[in-house]
């Protein structure tokens, strides 16, 4: 194995472990008060009343989902370009939300536990993660390339 593949491997797994934590991490943060939550989107402004709970839900499952397919080695590419896509949607949705300039005292990214406004940074944050899904899902498919061969 050479040093360059060593440090490949060393970068996936961190990014993997990483990525696949944050993800386990705020949807348990979600689903542990899923109506409180639900508050947290309303201040967004951009979901239909009908449609909160099942936005709620929804995300829920798609993070811990994700989560479980990045702790498993089979499922690490599936599971990166997941994260890579629900992040990018993350970071639209709060570039959005602040160009509009609605106020959002809770981001809701850890539920409402650990409550943080809406600003810029929290844009930077998620950006970071769609970089780190991004740079996950290129070492995870050219090792999926390389033991293939």
């Amino acid at each position: 194995m050479t040093g360059q593949s060593i440090t490949n491997k060393i970068v996936l797994r961190f990014l993997q472990y990483f990525i696949a934590s944050v993800l386990l991490l705020t949807g348990i943060g979600k689903l542990l008060d899923v109506p409180g939550f639900v508050d947290v989107l309303i201040t967004y402004q951009a979901i239909p009343g009908w449609g909160l709970h099942l936005v709620a839900i929804t995300m829920v499952l798609v993070e811990l989902r994700i989560a479980e397919w990045l702790f498993r080695d089979k499922t690490l590419v599936r599971g990166a370009l997941s994260s890579f896509m629900l992040h990018s949607i993350f970071t639209l949705w709060a570039a959005i939300t602040l160009i509009r300039g609605v106020s959002v005292p809770n981001c809701g990214c850890f539920g409402v536990f650990f409550i943080r406004p809406l600003t810029i940074l929290t844009v930077a944050e998620d950006l970071v993660l769609v970089l780190a899904s991004f740079f996950l899902l290129r070492l995870a498919v050219r090792r999926r390339r390389i033991s293939c061969v």
